[in-house]
């Protein structure tokens, strides 16, 4: 899969060093040449969680049956 800026990936794995979990949605924000991508997840607030590199394998498209769903990370001191 190619991913383009602005794409929505689905985080493939956990990643609790950054408070995200599989499942995640997230924002790309750089495409490498390599097998790269720069992806932002964000808080419903629009503040950034987490901007992590990943190898495009870390991550899935989106799909139309798929459901947005809101959580609060482990860690957080909200709730």
């Amino acid at each position: 899969m190619r991913y383009e800026e602005l794409d929505n990936p689905v985080l493939n794995k956990e990643l609790p060093q950054h408070g995200l979990r599989e499942g995640d949605l997230g924002a790309v924000v750089f495409v490498y040449e390599s097998d790269g991508i720069k992806v932002e997840f964000v808080r419903v607030s629009g503040a950034t969680q987490a901007l992590v590199t990943l190898r495009v394998d870390d991550v899935r498209p989106v799909g139309d049956e798929h459901l947005v769903s809101v959580r609060t990370p482990e860690g957080s001191d909200e709730g």
